[in-house]
């Protein structure tokens, strides 16, 4: 009966473990009980004597059980890695971004071209088309995705339908800063619950953009790579600048539209690289954030009389030299005048992306050949290679630069 009473003792805790594990869920308790039996047998043996021996066996068996029960409870510990984390855009605005992105959407041309050199792989869609000049140098693979627009300048708008179908995971927009930016972001990232973050892009410090935009897409590495190329460049030029010396600078314009009648003014997002490399003659009241720049009348160009001008591709750099009205500026006087490389994009920043870092090299060397002692076609092929993910040929190279070429070293 006992040893009854003290089993139903022991299955009763049993089952008092198994329900409290049950309750916890994290727990798992082990019970081991061992049982030690001890057997003990006394012998009496009493002598009577009247001529007679009486033996008398009593044989005392006890029994005694030894129950040692021993609980062990192991705990099982589930990590869960987070699946987002905190990210402050140049807005100075933190926003919960995926840990791992791996869909990007871009809010337009200046960032198209800045991101296909960091991640084609992981696009979903592009601001704009290629252009056809695009088709020897881009793979032909990232042509047929999804245009999405642009949120800032051109004639359409970001296409927040097709974005939201792609399954984009970020949006990135970079560039310069606009006003009400933030805003402009946060209702959009409201609308469809998408991030939104911007990051600056400005030439001076394109190094900076690249190793942010690296932190923001977990490429450290591959980022670190552009960005020491953008710092090395610029360098250089700066290193050119100081060489040529501050009032030595050549007068310059750079002259768009298809009279050459805008020019992209002194101060200007777009004339970056023109303000370091030149003295740009182009000041006016109100620089315009178009990539057209400001329109001005012939007679004002002729005021300003540059050594050199540049024409975008689409002017009149081809009939200009026969112009009659024309021929009185110094530069089409001289016949320093060139029209500025174009493939797979401007090479002067039409959009303002990282190309500009082409034009730095080829108008450096242009207007300096005697300071700039490089190799263009070498440099060249570099920025092909990094940033378009592609080799170009001196036949393909010789064809960009065509006329755009003046003395070389």
């Amino acid at each position: 009966m006992k040893i009854k009473k003290f089993a139903s003792i022991v299955l009763a805790v049993s089952v008092s473990a198994a329900l409290l594990f049950s309750l916890v869920g994290c727990q798992e308790a082990q019970t081991t009980t061992v049982t030690n039996t001890t057997t003990k047998t006394t012998t009496q043996v009493s002598t009577i004597t009247n001529n007679s021996t009486l033996t008398e066996t009593i044989t005392q068996t006890s029994t005694v059980i030894n129950t040692t029960t021993q609980t062990a409870t192991v705990t099982e510990t589930t990590t869960v890695e987070p699946t987002t984390r905190s990210f402050t855009d140049s807005l100075g605005r933190t926003v919960e971004i995926p840990v791992n992105i791996t869909k990007v959407a871009l809010s337009g041309p200046l960032t198209q071209i800045v991101l296909f050199a960091l991640c084609p792989d992981k696009l979903v869609g592009l601001a704009n088309a290629f252009d056809t000049s695009a088709e020897e140098f881009i793979d032909p693979e990232y042509y047929n995705l999804p245009i999405l627009g642009q949120l800032y300048g051109g004639k359409g708008t970001l296409n927040l339908e097709e974005i939201a179908a792609t399954g984009a995971e970020i949006i990135i927009d970079v560039g310069e800063q606009k006003d009400n930016m933030a805003e402009d972001l946060d209702t959009i990232q409201g609308q469809l619950g998408i991030p939104f973050v911007h990051i600056d892009g400005y030439t001076a410090e394109m190094g900076d953009c690249y190793r942010m935009l690296g932190e923001l897409l977990g490429m450290e590495e591959e980022a670190e790579v552009i960005a020491d190329y953008c710092d090395e460049v610029y360098a250089n030029t700066l290193a050119i600048v100081e060489a040529v010396g501050e009032g030595n600078k050549v007068k310059m314009l750079y002259c768009t539209g298809d009279t050459g009648l805008n020019v992209i003014a002194m101060g200007s997002y777009h004339a970056e690289i023109i303000d370091l490399l030149c003295d740009n003659l182009a000041v006016v009241d109100n620089p315009s954030s178009k990539g057209t720049g400001n329109e001005v009348d012939l007679e004002q160009i002729m005021l300003w009389d540059p050594d050199v001008i540049i024409f975008s591709t689409n002017s009149i750099y081809s009939t200009v030299g026969e112009n009659a009205d024309w021929s009185t500026i110094t530069a089409i006087a001289n016949g320093d005048y060139y029209e500025v490389p174009y493939g797979p994009y401007n090479w002067m920043g039409f959009p303002p992306s990282v190309q500009r870092y082409l034009g730095m090299i080829w108008l450096a060397q242009l207007l300096y050949p005697d300071v700039a002692q490089y190799d263009v076609y070498a440099e060249v092929s570099e920025y092909f290679n990094l940033f378009y993910h592609c080799d170009i040929t001196q036949e393909q190279y010789d064809r960009l630069v065509a006329n755009s070429l003046g003395k070389q070293v």
